[in-house]
């Protein structure tokens, strides 16, 4: 069974929140900063302390393992899952790739600790940089660029809905050996008097040579059906991402995967192969054409790591209108955006009679004047 946790702070065992502005870790209660060497010092000296003293007592031991075991339950509703809060014991209910969350009775974050471990642990993760105030902020600045979005969209219970959600991916690194063997024709066209001469030479081309593909992104979570909406937020500036730390969660709500890489080999390999043939063959661009072309790519090695990576979500059920729901989404880092925005046909209605209108007045005072 899994079991939960909360990061709690040193002082005062208050919980603990990721805070994207600074890169640190904030407790509401007694305002105390941490940083992430400091937290993990600290936890590891707990975790440490504890084991000692559960080794020295085998009935402590048995307890532990016991209330351990007891802090989750499967229900019976399909791939819902139930926990109980670490923190004030409350009941969780979850879908099954849910790994990260919040306790709706002490609003606490709570992380699923089965969720991402053993397999299920990843190798990186790219915090959050931008604060949840600032996306909104950026979000109505982008929202007021649109005409004929509908009243309630901007209201606060609307805006508050904004979630910072860490989504699962696959980031692949690879390492390819192309060859191209092609003809390349140049033209070269001139004219002297009335005569238009023509000079077509023809060449053997020949390229080979190695390329290295970093950080190839790949969605790893079946359920993410606005995948090419999120795919608009990308790049992700992965350099800046870290060794995994559960810390990096707190405060965010996070997804684990649900596709493994076995399944995206296939496609991820032809992905590679179609760029290196298109890099080879833009090595060739000097010539005026290139036939012929026969190209044999072999991919070296292949290192898929697993990564969580920070996106600001929000949804709209436009109720007034289509009855369509809608989605927005933030590159947590970089804060590039993407998704569509719904349209109140009401306004749209309004302001074409008002051109209308306009129109036609323009039109009697032409006519009056005539």
């Amino acid at each position: 069974m899994d079991s939960t946790f909360t990061h709690k702070c040193p002082n005062c065992s208050g919980p603990l929140f990721f805070d994207a502005k600074d890169q640190k870790f904030h407790c509401e209660y007694c305002l105390s900063i941490f940083s992430e060497a400091d937290l993990t010092a600290f936890e590891q000296a707990q975790k440490e302390a504890h084991l000692q003293e559960t080794s020295q007592d085998s009935s402590t031991t048995e307890e532990t393992v016991q209330s351990q075991e007891s802090t989750a339950a499967q229900t019976d509703a399909g791939d819902m899952e139930l926990f109980l809060c670490s923190s004030c014991g409350a009941e969780i209910v979850t879908d099954a790739t849910t790994a990260a969350t919040y306790c709706y009775f002490c609003h606490n974050p709570v992380v699923l600790s089965g969720r991402i471990s053993g397999k299920f642990l990843p190798d990186k993760v790219l915090p959050f940089a931008i604060e949840k105030e600032e996306a909104v902020k950026q979000f109505l600045a982008w929202t007021k660029k649109k005409w004929f979005i509908p009243k309630d969209f901007f209201n606060k219970q609307q805006i508050e809905k904004l979630t910072g959600v860490y989504f699962p991916y696959w980031c692949v690194d690879s390492d390819v050996t192309g060859e191209m063997d092609a003809e390349g024709a140049t033209l070269r066209v001139w004219r002297t008097g009335d005569t238009e001469y023509t000079e077509t030479k023809q060449f053997a081309v020949r390229r080979k040579g190695k390329i290295s593909f970093k950080e190839l992104i790949k969605n790893a979570f079946s359920k993410n059906v606005q995948q090419k909406m999120v795919e608009g937020v990308q790049p992700f500036a992965m350099e800046k991402a870290v060794s995994f730390k559960s810390q990096y969660l707190a405060g965010f709500q996070a997804e684990k995967r649900d596709i493994e890489f076995e399944v995206l080999k296939n496609e991820v390999e032809k992905e590679i192969k179609d760029y290196s043939q298109s890099i080879l063959e833009d090595t060739a661009a000097t010539y005026t054409r290139l036939s012929k072309v026969q190209t044999h790519i072999t991919i070296d090695g292949q290192q898929p790591s697993y990564v969580l990576l920070p996106i600001w979500l929000v949804t709209y059920n436009n109720h007034s209108g289509d009855d369509k729901v809608y989605y927005y989404a933030m590159n947590g880092q970089s804060g590039k955006v993407s998704g569509e925005l719904p349209i109140s046909y009401k306004r749209l209605g309004m302001m074409g009679g008002i051109i209308f209108a306009v129109l036609l007045v323009l039109f009697l005072i032409g006519g009056y004047m005539i």
